[in-house]
């Protein structure tokens, strides 16, 4: 599992093991990934309607969330990728509340998509996360342009592990930062707190951020996160 921080206050949430065996989880889930995301590749229109739909299937606090995230959306300028982010970024981070798995879902670790965490109003670090990609993605945002990053923060005096998205403004570029941890948004070398274990997308995956593809064939067993990349493209956001 991850284990989260709590944004705005900055407040430790600690929950599950000690961050050793965390991290050995970890290893396990590193090559799950590689199989998941070596068979996935989608394509991402936006699709209003679409999304509003799904929503009403999860009850009134998801619609009116995506009613909310689309109304937010439409006041962004056209191709302007500083003000998308920073709506994103801040949507999201306001909208949810911070809240550890096993209280919200009843589960240790638990992967939720945009709407289920609309509908929840609450989630934790990779909910932030992945209710980011998503969103970024069903704007038109390449896959390539964007990571979800599993790192170590450093926070009063603790490591914890936690995971936040990453924005590419070009392949080689100073990564940015969309955090539930500190709201505004940093290039990632004005984020010293973070250490980058691996990253990922829906195409492919990462040894820390670097350029290092991991390579791997499709394996039989489902990741959380082929489970929530379906979920995320039954619901119009992928």
């Amino acid at each position: 599992m991850v284990r989260c921080v709590e944004g705005g206050s900055g407040l430790e949430r600690l929950a599950g093991p000690a961050l050793v065996r965390a991290t050995r989880a970890w290893a396990f889930v590193f090559l799950v990934l590689v199989s998941a995301a070596a068979c996935l590749s989608w394509a991402a229109p936006w699709d209003a309607n679409r999304i509003l739909t799904a929503a009403s299937r999860h009850g009134d606090a998801a619609v009116a969330g995506v009613r909310a995230l689309q109304a937010n959306l439409a006041k962004v300028p056209p191709r302007d990728d500083a003000s998308l982010l920073a709506t994103v970024n801040s949507f999201f981070n306001q909208r949810i509340a911070f809240r550890e798995d096993l209280e919200n879902w009843g589960q240790v670790d638990y992967w939720a998509s945009p709407l289920e965490s609309l509908q929840r109003g609450a989630g934790d670090c990779e909910d932030y996360a992945i209710a980011k990609y998503f969103t970024l993605i069903s704007t038109g945002v390449p896959h390539k342009r964007l990571r979800l990053v599993y790192v170590r923060a450093a926070v009063n005096g603790l490591v914890v592990p936690h995971m936040v998205l990453a924005f590419y403004p070009s392949a080689d570029a100073d990564p940015l930062v969309l955090d539930n941890l500190v709201p505004d948004i940093r290039p990632a070398s004005r984020r010293p707190d973070l250490t980058p274990v691996f990253s990922f997308n829906a195409e492919a995956i990462w040894e820390g951020v670097g350029t290092a593809n991991v390579g791997g064939s499709p394996g039989e067993r489902l990741s959380r996160w082929r489970d929530v990349l379906i979920r995320g493209k039954q619901e119009g956001f992928l």
